[in-house]
């Protein structure tokens, strides 16, 4: 057996840790080092100008890493979280969660009560991280949000996401939703496909499922990857555009909405 030390996360600013980070992503994102999620560039300007900027270690490995920048729209102070990864050995290992944790204590000395983000809704353990590990909470949901995306992992695919705000004083882990409190509008039919049971903002609270690994799914079946990604955007969209708030995810993973 591999025996682990423990992760310890830290601010970056030195431009060999910065460009330790760039490497990271471009592997995770499967990009070309000429085209990189984030370039070192701005990643030591973020840094610089006193933004977010993290790396998670074990030992002197970098096994993930976080980046974000202040917001003010409307006077409301905010850390908008723009990228955060894993390296996939390091995976399942509480590593993301370490990550929030040190991003939330950072932003709490600072006097900022709020961290946003985007995700994409369709992956499931994204989902339930965000919602039910952290207690954020899904504020909005856009439509190509990114426009056409040219890395490894999205490419192909419509960067629809889901804003997430979490309020820092306020959040905390949350248990799962029972899978009747809301009658389904979406759900896997028998050959993994997506089965639509109702779609627009109409009628009262409903549960959304999702496939079980959207990542594998978009590798492995494109079509069917694109009739979920266009399910989910008539009913969990609709709903969420309609003026649905999503409580929460159940046991199984599927989103639960209220009005």
């Amino acid at each position: 057996m591999t025996e682990t030390r423990p992760v310890q996360v830290r601010e970056v600013g030195s431009l060999e840790e910065i460009r330790a980070i760039e490497a990271l992503f471009v592997d995770l994102w499967r990009t070309s080092v000429d085209q990189p999620p984030v370039n070192a560039d701005i990643l030591r300007a973020l840094a610089h100008t006193g933004c977010y900027v993290a790396g998670a270690y074990e030992g002197d490995r970098l096994i993930g890493a976080s980046a974000g920048f202040l917001g003010g729209a409307d006077g409301d102070l905010h850390l908008h979280s723009h990228i955060t990864g894993v390296a996939p050995d390091a995976q399942g290992r509480h590593v993301g969660r370490a990550l929030k944790l040190h991003q939330r204590g950072w932003c709490l000395e600072r006097g900022i009560a709020v961290v946003t983000w985007t995700f994409d809704p369709l992956i499931r353990r994204n989902g339930w991280f965000n919602l039910q590990r952290l207690g954020a909470e899904i504020v909005g949901f856009e439509r190509d949000f990114y426009g056409e995306m040219r890395d490894g992992v999205n490419v192909g695919d419509h960067s629809d996401r889901c804003l997430v705000r979490w309020d820092l004083p306020a959040a905390g882990e949350r248990p799962p939703v029972p899978a009747d409190a809301a009658p389904p509008a979406l759900a896997v039919g028998n050959r993994g496909e997506p089965v639509v049971l109702a779609v627009g903002a109409d009628g009262g609270a409903r549960r959304c499922a999702v496939p079980a690994d959207a990542v594998a799914l978009r590798r492995d079946d494109p079509a069917l990857a694109q009739a979920w990604r266009a399910a989910f955007r008539d009913t969990f969209g609709a709903a969420v555009d309609g003026g649905h708030r999503v409580v929460g995810m159940t046991a199984d993973g599927e989103y639960v909405l209220a009005r």
